[in-house]
């Protein structure tokens, strides 16, 4: 038996469910309202491709993580088409009135990148494949 451990599920505590199912669907993802009713307004998902994706109410976090804080938080990055695609999207999503963090910049690994602000001010990264000939060495921190 593998004892292998792999990301399977990123649920994100958000405080509107409707706000942020549709931030993520002007993202590109597919967050559906298959839930019954009574679960819309705390539970929605996104397809899986790679990892699975929840939207989940605070409410609904205290069922299944009983030392959740309360509040909203999470960071993570989604991996657009092209390095063009990174600034389109960037563009949009600060047009739609979207909090920026990082304006698209070629970063040292290779891909271009952008960080923007969910509606719940979680952080998004947007990230291109990499470019191996982009890469260079990464000025440590001091």
């Amino acid at each position: 038996m593998s004892e292998d451990v792999y990301l399977d599920q990123i649920n994100i505590v958000v405080r509107d469910i409707e706000k942020s199912a549709a931030f993520y669907a002007r993202l590109g993802l597919k967050v559906g309202d298959e839930s019954p009713p009574e679960w819309q307004p705390h539970h929605r998902e996104a397809p899986p491709e790679g990892a699975d994706l929840g939207l989940d109410s605070a409410a609904f976090t205290a069922q299944w993580n009983q030392g959740w804080p309360g509040g909203s938080g999470l960071v993570m990055s989604f991996r657009v088409p092209t390095r063009d695609h990174v600034d389109r999207l960037y563009a949009d999503l600060v047009a739609d009135g979207h909090v920026a963090q990082q304006p698209p910049y070629d970063a040292f690994w290779g891909a271009r990148f952008a960080i923007i602000a969910d509606p719940d001010g979680n952080a998004v990264g947007l990230m291109s494949p990499p470019d191996p000939g982009r890469q260079s060495r990464p000025v440590p921190p001091e």
